[in-house]
């Protein structure tokens, strides 16, 4: 086999792995992604509620518990999972998306702004462990991407869990995804799809960046190599993951308000 047909198939093949882990990737991250927005998605709506007050509650009255109560007296307790099926039908896609573009912003920043003289920037690259800053940079366009991909479906979400039904006669006006986008697009055109597109956009450049910096920064002060076992790595990424998640919502909220 000549030189020409070996490097070929090693083109391929290394073509074929990598589209393989991409795959991988966002399938794990989206499946992930799902589990844990089912789990929270009655705090979601809450949340969702207090922050719209279309609730019909006095603004005194708009504790947890209360708003919680009423859900389930208007809507019953599936109302607290209200919007979550476009909830998941964005988030799958959006995280497979983040994460798997997030592989890609993190290989795009080693390659050009990481400088190649250095022995810690070789060290870098070879454990493809980005500085700080630049995990932050790829954690924030990865975000970009993901949001400008799935937005319409984020935005169906918000206007279905946005809204209680204050009287059992009076169901929500959106009773889908389908139905959402349908009345949205025939009342205010296809552009309406996209209204406040432009502060969620510039709001995942900070939320995705903080939340991969902060993993990047415990990777370094917490390396790997510190582990003893395989079940401790599965702790350190969910550990890791959540205080990123954490720093991220808390400095970022008021643009989700």
């Amino acid at each position: 086999m000549s030189n020409q047909n070996i490097q070929r198939r090693q083109t391929i093949n290394k073509v074929t792995a990598d589209a393989v882990d991409m795959t991988r990737r966002m399938t794990c991250g989206g499946l992930a992604g799902m589990i844990a927005k089912t789990a929270t998605a009655p705090l979601e709506r809450i949340k969702m509620l207090s922050q719209t007050g279309e609730h019909g509650l006095s603004k005194t009255n708009q504790s947890i518990s209360t708003l919680f109560r009423s859900i389930i007296a208007n809507e019953g307790v599936v109302g607290l999972w209200a919007g979550n099926g476009a909830n998941l039908l964005r988030i799958f896609p959006a995280k497979g998306v983040v994460f798997a573009s997030n592989d890609f912003w993190r290989n795009q920043c080693q390659k050009y702004l990481v400088p190649s003289s250095s022995s810690s920037s070789r060290q870098s690259k070879e454990d493809k462990t980005l500085p700080g800053h630049l995990s932050f940079l790829s954690g924030g366009l990865s975000g970009t991407t993901a949001t400008a991909v799935t937005y319409p479906l984020d935005f169906a979400r918000g206007r279905m869990s946005g809204k209680l039904a204050t009287d059992a006669r009076t169901p929500r006006a959106y009773k889908g995804i389908v139905n959402t986008i349908t009345l949205t697009v025939k009342d205010e055109g296809f552009m309406a799809l996209y209204k406040g597109a432009t502060p969620t956009l510039l709001g995942a450049i900070p939320y995705e960046g903080i939340k991969f910096g902060t993993v990047g920064v415990l990777e370094v002060l917490f390396p790997v190599d510190d582990l003893q076992s395989t079940g401790s790595g599965v702790w350190r990424k969910v550990c890791f993951g959540g205080v990123g998640g954490v720093m991220a919502g808390v400095i970022t909220y008021p643009n989700d308000t």
